[in-house]
């Protein structure tokens, strides 16, 4: 599947096509350079889930929680700064991963290994006129 994101205004209706194609799977991996849209994109798909209080790219803090209007919880997790695998399995991975929540991870790569096979894997790139163009596989 493919999605083009023409400008901002698009990005709620990307969010749905997002959540439709991902059918049961909770998991989204986000693949793309840095300005790709990825923290952006993410943004608009929990707000479609009905999250308040998202504020930033959890590249600090590694893992942002939003919490829903009915109390579930969305994690945001951005591997950017992990340096090896250990890292991973020190925030505690496996909890994230398994909790039947929704989770949005930025920067996979670094994380491939512990990801779920139903993961649903998403490349962002950057086309002409800022369009983001978003492939799954």
């Amino acid at each position: 599947m493919k999605i083009l994101i023409k400008n901002k205004r698009y990005l709620p209706s990307a969010a749905r096509k997002l959540l439709e194609r991902a059918g049961e799977s909770r998991i989204f991996a986000f693949y793309g350079s840095l300005g790709a849209g990825k923290t952006t994109i993410i943004k608009a798909v929990c707000e479609l889930l009905g999250a308040s209080g998202i504020a930033s790219s959890p590249s600090f803090t590694l893992v942002n929680e939003y919490r829903t209007l009915t109390g579930e919880s969305l994690y945001h997790i951005d591997f950017y700064r992990i340096k090896n695998i250990s890292e991973v399995f020190d925030i505690g991975i496996e909890e994230y991963l398994y909790s039947g929540s929704y989770c949005f991870l930025e920067w996979p790569e670094l994380a491939e290994e512990v990801l779920p096979e139903e993961t649903i894997r998403l490349r962002i790139s950057v086309g002409k006129n800022e369009e983001r163009i978003i492939e799954t596989s």
